[in-house]
């Protein structure tokens, strides 16, 4: 108890010093340790040692990112290479799915009133496909987008290339919020916006009406990943570290820290039963923590596809779905 007190005084001193460091450039972090610092990256999985769970969809190529739609009964996985959205149905994920082709590669997926959408990054524009129809709405984001998210009716975007959350109203950008080194992640929680760095493997709020960054806070040594659970927490894959971490928004403060095996990088969130799914790409498996406690406690661990960097879950059935970055195709289980 001990050490997990210090662990966590330390976090909040860091994240007291990143706010005041946060609108300097990466050279002015003091809490820079070494010039050149370099985002953490899943584990490059082993051979399965066991048959995964679940049935297998085969996809036709590796899936860089994937998210579940229950309002549409879809699911929407990209694959880089051909780039693609493919679009799967629910109900019946073996099913053809609709595919809409994209014009690169993406890493990050999220909803907004019915659509994904898709920033790519390579070709400057965030992708807004319209679920389940595949009707498309291209935006012009410079500086390589790597995240979006719909908030008050605008639309919020990462964009690392320019060191700053772009906020675009009617597909125009109308406020550029810097202030981040590297922004690869944004999203809502409980009405607040909330910025993932992986470089400097911190948290921020971000305040879109006053166009600025506010505190910050450490993510362990590796954050990689972020998802929002039913309390409004914002929940970060320490990739590193191997942790689990609960962030409360606005302020941004530490409130659980847990450890996982297998190198975590992937997570999705079941909010109706207070599951998070954490995928171990050092293990291939996929951990199911129950969240209703205090802290996460492991209730389901599953072996997966050969590099389950993605995952994705249903609520309204609790089926869960993990793709494959290596070629292995799209598990899908119900726990």
């Amino acid at each position: 108890m001990r050490k997990r007190a210090g662990l966590a005084t330390t976090a909040l001193l860091c994240g007291v010093a990143l706010a005041a460091c946060s609108s300097g450039q990466q050279s002015q972090d003091d809490l820079q340790a070494v010039p050149n610092l370099v985002a953490a990256t899943p584990a490059t999985s082993p051979p399965p040692a066991a048959t995964p769970a679940g049935d297998i969809v085969a996809l036709p190529g590796n899936a860089t990112a994937m998210v579940a739609d229950p309002a549409t009964h879809s699911l929407a996985v990209a694959i880089g290479k051909p780039a693609e959205l493919l679009l799967f149905s629910l109900n019946d994920p073996h099913a053809t799915p609709k595919s809409v082709p994209l014009p690169g590669s993406v890493s990050h997926l999220s909803l907004a009133g019915g659509s994904v959408l898709a920033p790519v990054t390579s070709a400057n524009q965030v992708v807004q496909v319209a679920i389940p129809a595949g009707t498309t709405t291209v935006v012009a984001v410079p500086g390589g987008p790597t995240s979006a998210t719909s908030y008050q009716g605008q639309l919020l975007v990462a964009v690392p290339g320019e060191h700053a959350v772009d906020v675009l109203t009617s597909g125009h950008v109308t406020r550029t919020i810097s202030g981040a080194v590297n922004p690869d992640q944004v999203l809502t929680a409980g009405g607040k916006v909330m910025m993932l760095d992986r470089i400097r493997s911190a948290l921020f709020d971000v305040d879109p009406a006053g166009g600025t960054v506010g505190a910050g806070q450490r993510a362990g040594d590796g954050a990689t990943n972020a998802a929002v659970d039913g309390y409004g927490r914002v929940l970060v894959t320490d990739t590193r570290t191997g942790e689990l971490l609960a962030f409360a928004p606005a302020p941004v403060l530490l409130r659980q820290r847990s450890p996982v095996p297998g190198v975590p990088f992937g997570i999705a969130v079941d909010s109706r039963r207070n599951l998070a799914w954490v995928t171990a790409t050092g293990l291939n498996q996929v951990i199911g923590y129950q969240l209703a406690g205090g802290q996460p406690v492991e209730k389901y661990r599953l072996p997966t596809v050969r590099q389950p960097n993605s995952v994705a879950v249903d609520p309204d059935s609790g089926r869960v779905f993990v793709a494959s970055a290596d070629g292995g195709g799209m598990q899908v289980m119900q726990p």
